[in-house]
């Protein structure tokens, strides 16, 4: 893998704690100058939302998720990169992804962070059906058009 490092990717049921991910990222490292992190919680949507139970193809979603991180890899000068995503089932104010980023520099680690979490909500393998705070079983939870968009931004223009 290019930029002198192996990114750690994780897809797990258990909840992460960002400082402690953070701090295994950037442990004994000297190079880093910033460190940018996204983590994405799940909303309660107004209060109608129980839970969002997350489902995923193991083996393929890690593959996809590989293939985002070297993209930024290549792309961005990164020191350090982490990537979790949780599967099951996951409560209104629960963590379901992590993206940490470590450069030398903060524009390449916000740019590379920015990147992975537009493919990751469009490339990556996984579907999210919601439970309903009256109890009902909700709706697999369709694609959004503004993830296409804000994915197509780092893509080459069409001649």
């Amino acid at each position: 893998m290019t930029g002198g490092f192996t990114p750690d990717i994780r897809i797990q049921a258990e909840d992460f704690d960002l400082s402690a991910e953070v701090s295994r990222l950037a442990a004994g490292r000297t190079d880093m100058g910033a460190v940018v992190t996204f983590s994405g919680l799940c909303r309660d949507e107004g209060g109608t939302l129980a839970a969002l139970e997350l489902e995923h193809y193991p083996g393929m979603a890690e593959a996809e998720i590989g293939r985002i991180a070297a993209t930024a890899i290549e792309r961005w000068p990164l020191s350090g990169l982490t990537v979790i995503h949780r599967h099951g089932r996951i409560a209104p104010g629960e963590n379901i992804v992590l993206v940490i980023t470590a450069s030398a520099h903060r524009h390449a680690a916000f740019e590379a962070a920015s990147f992975l979490m537009d493919f990751l909500k469009t490339r990556a393998p996984f579907w999210k059906r919601e439970h309903l705070a009256d109890g009902r079983q909700g709706e697999w939870v369709d694609a959004k058009v503004e993830d296409d968009v804000a994915q197509d931004r780092w893509l080459p223009p069409q001649v």
